[in-house]
């Protein structure tokens, strides 16, 4: 027999709806055999943060020809750089 599931009600603003969701069982509104265990969001994108780096002006000029060899904006290049290069000092620390 299948669970009769409860109708999510319809909420003013969003303090209103996350007051609810602190305190409801999902599982009285939600059905989780059906649930998508890894959901793919293409169109959603990530938060940035805007820091500052100061860097030699020697590393800057060698920064932005890489990039224009490569044909990318040289922020582009140094986010792909930092990325690859945290995600290996990840996986060492985690060891």
């Amino acid at each position: 027999m299948k669970k009769q599931l409860k109708t999510i009600p319809q909420f003013k603003n969003e303090d209103e709806e996350r007051d609810f969701w602190a305190t409801a069982d999902t599982t009285e509104y939600f059905d989780l055999s059906k649930a998508i265990i890894n959901p793919i969001f293409p169109n959603l994108k990530l938060s940035t943060k805007i820091i500052t780096v100061r860097v030699t002006q020697s590393l800057y000029d060698n920064l932005k020809m890489l990039a224009i060899k490569k044909d990318v904006p040289y922020q582009s290049l140094l986010k792909v750089y930092l990325s690859e290069r945290v995600q290996k000092e990840m996986k060492n620390t985690s060891r």
